[in-house]
């Protein structure tokens, strides 16, 4: 598990994010909940290059010892490698499950995908 924190500097209705620890580490979102999403996937995915390529991880700073400009934000970011990496070299699996006839049928007249919507659900529901 890591901790590291990242500046957040609101620019207009946008929030640019960097890791001042992480060497070219950039990001941004459209607002706050944006910006913490695309912060924590940034996080994950540099960190999984580094550990992938043998680089050095180097170690986070602490908050207070971080230099911003009047108005930033210093925002802990977490990231658990063993379950980005998971995420990102996922294989598929099957699940059965029950739902009621009526939706069942509502969803088949609408052409849904099953497999799409409950993952997409997942997500949402458990915040990934």
């Amino acid at each position: 598990m890591y901790l590291y924190y990242a500046i957040f500097s609101k620019e207009g209705h946008q929030y640019n994010v960097s890791f001042p620890d992480l060497d070219g580490a950039f990001t941004c979102g459209d607002d706050m909940n944006d910006a913490l999403y695309m912060a924590k996937d940034l996080l994950e995915g540099w960190l999984l290059v580094a550990e992938n390529e043998g680089d050095e991880i180097p170690p986070a700073s602490e908050p207070e010892s971080i230099q911003t400009e009047k108005g930033d934000l210093i925002v802990p970011i977490q990231a658990d490698l063993k379950l980005a990496r998971e995420k990102h070299e996922s294989k598929l699996i099957k699940k059965t499950l029950t739902i009621p006839q009526y939706l069942n049928d509502i969803a088949v007249s609408y052409n849904v995908n099953f497999s799409q919507t409950l993952t997409e659900a997942l997500k949402d529901k458990l915040g990934v």
